[in-house]
């Protein structure tokens, strides 16, 4: 009674850990800026812990990785593109988010410039077989209208071409509004990444079931 009660329990605890072992969380990386990498804000405030955190609520086993840097522009991101999708303790990437363009936009530069940096990261996204949401941004209103359409064609002339979804504004309902925003205007304080999250939550939701189905 006492061996059969044994190998019972080893067969528990097989089943177990073989359960674990498919059930490890999903993990999206968000390639940004500052306004993924929390600029201005405590770690756990920034936009990829809190999306996680909202992600989780709705009942998503996932882990949200935070791929930002400061000032970064779309050919910083394309420069670490391979680095920030390589493999790590956790393994690979299962989708990911490109939040990227903003600091091009403040800088002026030609937005042919931005598309083909963007081509290049969604081609690079796109070759390892993940699923990628594309968020996009607008250009500072004191650089004209025709810059300003120019720039904001940019995303869904990409979304298009290579069949990913577009989150049309990536500070949709933040921008320009000073309760939500930090002193300097650009970058979202706290309670502006947690309406940013709220707007986006059901795109990455729909990123996630892309992961699912694939």
């Amino acid at each position: 009674m006492i061996r059969r009660f044994n190998v019972a329990a080893i067969l528990v605890l097989v089943v177990l850990y073989a359960t674990d072992a498919v059930a490890d969380p999903l993990r999206i990386v968000v390639l940004g800026d500052s306004l993924t990498a929390g600029y201005g804000l405590p770690e756990d405030e920034a936009f990829p812990v809190r999306l996680e955190a909202a992600l989780k609520d709705a009942g998503h086993d996932v882990r949200v990785v935070n791929a930002g840097v400061s000032g970064d522009t779309t050919a910083g991101g394309l420069a670490r593109l391979d680095w920030a999708l390589a493999a790590g303790p956790e393994g690979p990437p299962d989708a990911v988010i490109v939040e990227l363009g903003g600091n091009d936009g403040l800088r002026g530069f030609e937005p042919v410039v931005t598309k083909a940096n963007l081509d290049a990261i969604l081609t690079g996204v796109r070759e390892r077989g993940l699923p990628v949401l594309l968020t996009g941004m607008l250009a500072p209103p004191n650089l004209g209208a025709e810059y300003g359409e120019e720039f904001a064609a940019v995303f869904p002339y990409l979304a298009e071409k290579h069949d990913v979804p577009l989150y049309p504004f990536f500070l949709d309902g933040v921008a320009g509004d000073p309760n939500l925003n930090q002193y300097d205007g650009i970058h979202p304080n706290a309670e502006g990444v947690r309406e940013i999250v709220r707007r986006i939550l059901p795109a990455v939701e729909g990123l996630l079931n892309a992961v699912e189905s694939s």
